[in-house]
């Protein structure tokens, strides 16, 4: 498992960014698939946002970013973890629209 860090510094970089790893991780087009995304709930609060990106041949590939310890963990199509991003800055949950 890789570990490293990022500088993201809005939600809609974290999107992009989450996406352009799962794509190069797993030999896939960048556009070439869609990329969905959930809100994660504890306690009545938001803590996290799990992405998924849904790819050929009903393959899926996700990422959490974990806003308690501001981490994004990256797993592949069989569950397995193979990274772990720190990030240098908490992006806001609200999208830049």
């Amino acid at each position: 498992m890789v570990t490293c860090s990022a500088v993201i510094q809005t939600l809609d970089d974290l999107r992009h960014y989450v996406k352009n790893i799962l794509c190069l991780e797993n030999q896939l087009e960048i556009d070439a698939f869609p990329l969905t995304e959930r809100a994660l709930i504890r306690a009545n609060r938001p803590c996290g946002v799990m992405f998924c990106l849904h790819g050929p041949r009903a393959v899926k590939l996700s990422a959490i970013w974990e806003t308690e310890r501001n981490t994004v963990l990256f797993y592949g199509q069989t569950g397995e973890r193979f990274r772990k991003v720190q990030l240098a800055e908490a992006p806001g949950l609200v999208s830049s629209a």
